[in-house]
């Protein structure tokens, strides 16, 4: 999928559609938490917004309601957004990293214990038959 940009507000809605599954744009407007409701048409233009750029698909019409259901994975998503993220710190993961130390927003704990939970990885960037 060409990674496509997505507003907080799509964002949102794309999330409840992966807590959800395949439903219509109703249930997910009854499913946003009752500070977080927007108006029916709000939601509709969200999700016509998704399905242009190929987050969401229609899966089929019920009477007046039309199902939708996630075409990207969280996964597809997430790896779209690290590797636009990156990109704000020239692709250094170093730098990102860093930056993240120097803010306060990653402590040294929790850099030992990602380093411990990672696999080894060889020179090649495979894991060695030890780790597998």
């Amino acid at each position: 999928m060409n990674q496509a940009r997505f507003t907080q507000a799509e964002r949102r809605i794309l999330e409840q559609y992966w807590k959800l599954g395949t439903c219509s744009v109703r249930e997910i407007l009854d499913s946003l938490p009752e500070e977080e409701r927007v108006a029916y048409t709000t939601v509709q233009t969200l999700v016509c917004r998704l399905e242009q750029k190929g987050a969401l698909r229609k899966v089929k019409k019920i009477g007046n309601a039309q199902l939708f259901e996630p075409a990207i994975d969280r996964r597809e998503f997430r790896s779209g957004l690290i590797t636009d993220f990156l990109a704000l710190f020239g692709g250094s993961p170093r730098l990102l990293v860093s930056t993240l130390l120097e803010t306060g927003t990653l402590t040294l704990q929790d850099l030992k214990a990602l380093q411990t939970a990672a696999p080894t990885k060889s020179k090649g960037g495979r894991r060695r038959k030890s780790d597998a």
